[in-house]
């Protein structure tokens, strides 16, 4: 089986090789960039990369911007790397299409950790294809059509409508949403699921309407005007 690939992109010598070595011990082959445009160029002239890890604050292109230029063409798995805590930086992240947040100082072993619940997920061997309302998920190939038409998401956005469809018509709290889009227990607000259904519904359209708000709860999705 090949290897998987991962670039770790941070301004700081020391913090790449701290998870480069325990990367290393999983058996993935580590890739190092300094700073966002040598991300960016490693990203694009490699074959293939299975993850990303970014630093939000680099010189040349930060973190926020090398992201944003990934997803122009990549649903590929983005972990965000960053010393700063507020709110509105992880939301930032969220709504530009980053898997998971982390920050600094963090346990490399838990870095480790989602970065293997990461990729089981991105590499699951699901074969088969969901339908619903004019919607057709590909779990398999990772492509998802409205009435034919293909919708580009994030990777984390794509779990999270097959987690919906997957379990039409029950009411799901956010915690149980986080606890097996993201795959781990998550440790932070449960409001980083408001942030990623509002943006799935903006690309679904009209289809947005089946993603239905339970109040005080979370959602449910369920079919309506058929």
């Amino acid at each position: 089986m090949d290897r998987k690939r991962i670039i770790i992109a941070d301004d700081e010598a020391r913090m790449r090789k701290l998870v480069k070595d325990f990367l290393a011990r999983k058996d993935y082959q580590v890739l190092e960039a300094c700073n966002g445009e040598e991300c960016v160029d490693l990203f694009f002239n490699e074959k293939k990369v299975d993850l990303v890890i970014l630093d939000v604050m680099m010189p040349k292109m930060d973190g926020w911007e090398t992201l944003a230029t990934i997803r122009k063409y990549s649903n590929v798995p983005v972990i965000m790397l960053t010393a700063k805590s507020e709110e509105r930086d992880e939301l930032k992240g969220f709504e530009l299409g980053v898997d998971e947040y982390i920050t600094k100082p963090f346990s490399p072993k838990i870095l480790v950790a989602r970065v293997e619940a990461l990729l089981r997920r991105a590499s699951g061997n699901q074969q088969d294809i969901l339908s619903a309302g004019g919607i057709e998920i590909n779990k398999s190939a990772h492509i998802v059509t409205i009435d034919g038409e293909r919708l580009d998401l994030s990777y984390k956005e794509f779990e999270l409508l097959t987690y919906f469809v997957e379990n039409q018509g029950i009411a799901l709290s956010r915690e149980v949403i986080l606890n097996n889009v993201w795959n781990y227990n998550y440790f932070g607000d449960a409001r980083t699921i408001d942030t990623h259904v509002k943006k799935l519904r903006n690309k679904m359209g009209d289809k947005g309407a089946y993603i239905q708000t339970v109040w005080g709860m979370g959602y449910k999705f369920e079919i309506t005007n058929e």
